[in-house]
């Protein structure tokens, strides 16, 4: 039999979920900041408004837990779009179908001239992006990529549509280490309207991904909801439950959690629920309390201050000079982005930041080289 998170999500009602993490007390938030094993019930209370006043004494502790697990490191990383076709519809999404913008999808030797850039620059560990496109950029497509790089890189991660178990499987034997998927957002409703149109629209065939992955035998899978969408304490509850799942169900598995904020991109759409950097603070430190072994992701997306404040307090990977257009670093500096950054400073500003706070940089994944 197939394990299912949706079995244990639909046991769940968002608004009931979100009326418990409002609702939750000082005392609460007390109890969570004292417990030597959190529980889910702490991290509601973690990522409740009645914490915000612990924040200081949150990130003494995330800083404490994040040094003696993971060291003075700090892991880099870097984004390669490969195409920006994509079949679906998305409203947050500048890739989205409905954007006339003009479709690149990169050659094999575009790839390596990308990737050769990113080696110059010290990178190791590269991620791959595509948008949902099965005709142009299906898993055939993908996995050439993959075995096209793998001799180049020692670890490759990819953010690509949702693929069915034997597909990840040929990935995985082709070279492939991790795969991100994120929910964009654990409301059912709310991703409908997001997502009206494209295979993407089927809520409960992406829900299911980290299990095909987990049954496939990756060894990491990343997880996430992009906040703005919907209550990012709601999200951040439901992709912590997704987390605890995941990590008992298929336990050699490693796992990260990113932060996707919404940025603008072509075709634009403003947040509904704003999340501040504060907000940000307090679920990074969250999650550091609630879990010591996952690993935490901090991109570009985020400026240049928030990202040198938050670096110590429990991040474990951090990209830099991102670009989020296919053939961004050398092919085709000028095709258009997926979203714009906000942290736009080159590898080696980013290097020196994380120096001068007494971090070392990582160029691959802790524990695991594929050479």
């Amino acid at each position: 039999m197939n394990h299912s998170f949706k079995n244990i999500f639909d046991e769940y009602n968002w608004d009931e979920v979100l009326n418990t993490i409002i609702s939750k007390t000082e005392d609460d938030v007390l109890r969570a900041l004292g417990a030597s094993k959190r529980t889910l019930d702490d991290f509601m209370a973690l990522i409740s408004p009645a914490a915000r006043p612990f924040l200081e004494e949150m990130a003494r502790q995330s800083n404490m837990i994040t040094k003696k697990r993971f060291g003075n490191t700090i892991q880099m990383y870097a984004p390669l779009y490969l195409s920006n076709e994509c079949q679906n519809i998305c409203t947050y999404c500048g890739f989205s179908m409905t954007n006339k913008i003009p479709r690149r999808t990169l050659t094999d030797e575009e790839i390596l001239k990308e990737v050769a850039y990113l080696k110059s620059k010290g990178y190791d560990h590269i991620l791959l992006v595509t948008g949902e496109a099965n005709k142009t950029v299906g898993v055939d497509y993908i996995n050439n990529a993959i075995q096209l790089i793998q001799s180049h890189v020692a670890n490759i991660t990819i953010e690509v549509q949702p693929l069915n178990e034997e597909d990840y499987s040929t990935l995985i034997e082709s070279g492939l280490y991790a795969v991100l998927v994120y929910q964009e957002t654990y409301h059912q409703d709310e991703y409908k309207k997001h997502h009206p149109k494209g295979k993407k629209s089927n809520f409960n065939y992406r829900l299911d991904t980290p299990d095909r992955l987990g049954r496939a035998g990756i060894h990491k899978i990343g997880l996430g909801a992009l906040f703005g969408l919907e209550d990012w304490r709601a999200d951040s509850f439901f992709t912590a439950l997704h987390l605890k799942y995941l990590q008992k169900t298929y336990w050699k598995t490693k796992y990260s959690i990113s932060f996707p904020r919404l940025r603008p991109h072509s075709g634009g759409l403003e947040p509904k629920v704003a999340m501040t950097d504060a907000d940000l603070v307090q679920l990074i430190c969250a999650y550091r309390l609630f879990d010591e072994d996952v690993e935490l992701s901090l991109s570009t997306r985020e400026s240049e201050i928030f990202r040198e404040h938050i670096v110590n307090l429990g991040i474990t990977s951090i990209s830099a000079e991102s670009k989020t257009n296919p053939g961004g670093y050398v092919v085709e500096p000028q095709s258009l982005e997926q979203f714009e950054i906000s942290d736009e400073r080159s590898t080696e500003e980013v290097v020196t930041m994380l120096k001068n706070q007494g971090l070392e940089v990582v160029w691959k994944d802790w524990e695991y080289n594929w050479k």
